[in-house]
């Protein structure tokens, strides 16, 4: 996983001295469980927009007014596309063409944590072009942050050059973006190389991206996090729950699975399919939560938590009931059995916590009994296994909240390792 220093090395080495400046006024204990914050963030940009989300509402009451951050740069190297990978509104879209100039004013607009600004080309000639020069840089006098974007393609020219020369002037953190690396190929390491020769910094303090595609946006999105305390403490706080979407998703995922396996009557509710998909479940969480077991060590787990006794004595006891068909039970239970075996390796990892036999018994009794109402009432006969798992996903989606974190008997987790798989 990546850490702090991951997305600091991207950063020239005249912005490096500056954040450095503004997180050494951070207290050292907060600074360092900060920068462990960096090891637990996606770097996918759908699971970090979901992060995103979370903290963008704390972010904005806690420190106020967002961050500006504008993109600078030549005319025509992308800057309107890459500001339209960040933008939260599709009515903000910038216009995008292939000839030089389509950006002719700044546009600025939601990037969530932050304000985004694209600007027209910064190295334009004549009159208008002297006009879209001005408003750039003015856009970069007012930004807190800048992205300087080249194109892979042209490379760096004198002219381009003198532009940054001039944002080095402005004193302010900054990040050099070389867009269209993709069109590059088999040269793109040579590429690199010579902007960063041309420009007299190290490869590495050159980030290559795709803004099309949106290759490389999520490094950009978090380096500039990285330059802000505050937006990283909200990142952190956000954490928790983006943690405990994610193992939901997996919960609901396996539960479903479990359901669909359980379509054949089972006679004890650990049959071996069922353990396998619970173990693969529980690892999963633990990836989630940042902790690296094994599966021998998932089915340790999976045994303290003792809801195969459970499953199987609701098994018995459902059973002489009456009226309710095997494959009914069999697949109520093992959704069941599987979301609060979930639930409980959630507490286990996030807080070091075993849920208490009497709240697993309490919870499993309700769950099983809910999920069986609502097989009762969709089926009066037995589904695919398709059906079965898009019926137990609805279900599911719609009772998260009664496996609500509850205190438990503090244990000690497993340990957590320094970096993940």
């Amino acid at each position: 996983m990546p850490d702090f220093a991951d997305f600091i090395k991207y950063f020239p080495s005249a912005t490096q001295s500056l954040i450095n400046r503004i997180w050494s006024a951070v207290p050292e204990n907060e600074r360092r469980s900060l920068e462990d914050t960096f090891k637990g963030l996606p770097l996918d940009k759908n699971p970090l927009n979901a992060l995103i989300d979370l903290a963008v509402i704390q972010f904005k009451t806690t420190f106020g007014k967002a961050r500006k951050v504008a993109i600078i740069g030549p005319a025509n190297v992308g800057k309107s596309t890459l500001f339209n990978q960040f933008i939260r509104s599709k009515n903000d879209k910038a216009l995008v063409g292939p000839i030089p100039g389509t950006t002719r004013l700044n546009q600025e607009a939601d990037a969530g944590m932050f304000a985004i600004i694209d600007t027209p080309g910064a190295d334009a000639v004549g009159y208008v072009g002297q006009q879209e020069r001005d408003y750039a840089m003015a856009a970069a006098a007012e930004a807190d942050f800048l992205i300087l974007m080249f194109d892979a393609i042209q490379g760096v020219k004198q002219t381009e050059l003198d532009l940054y020369e001039e944002i080095l002037s402005l004193k302010k953190p900054f990040l050099i973006v070389l867009n269209k690396i993709d069109l590059t190929r088999k040269d793109r390491d040579a590429v690199i190389r010579k902007a960063a020769e041309n420009l007299g910094v190290r490869p590495q303090e050159i980030l290559p991206v795709s803004a099309l595609k949106g290759e490389g946006v999520s490094s950009i999105m978090m380096a500039i996090v990285a330059s802000d305390p505050g937006m990283t403490v909200s990142l952190a706080r956000a954490m928790p729950q983006y943690r405990q979407k994610l193992a939901w998703r997996s919960i609901t995922a396996a539960s479903s699975l479990s359901a669909a396996i359980a379509l054949t009557p089972l006679p004890v509710i650990d049959f071996v399919p069922l353990l396998a998909n619970q173990v693969s479940m529980v690892l999963t969480i633990a990836r989630i939560y940042q902790y690296r077991i094994t599966a021998e060590r998932a089915k340790e787990l999976i045994g303290t938590f003792g809801l195969g006794l459970i499953g199987r004595t609701l098994f018995q006891q459902l059973s002489k009931a009456g009226g309710v068909s095997g494959w009914l039970l069999s697949s109520a239970i093992a959704t069941s059995m599987t979301a609060v075996m979930g639930y409980a390796a959630m507490q286990w990892f996030e807080k070091g916590e075993k849920v208490s036999q009497e709240k697993l018994k309490a919870l499993s009794k309700k769950l099983t009994e809910t999920t069986l109402a609502r097989l009762k009432a969709s089926f009066r006969r037995k589904p695919s296994k398709k059906k079965m798992e898009e019926t137990i996903s609805t279900l599911l989606s719609q009772s998260a909240g009664d496996l609500s974190p509850v205190p438990g008997n503090q244990m000690k987790p497993p340990e957590r390792p320094t970096e993940q798989n």
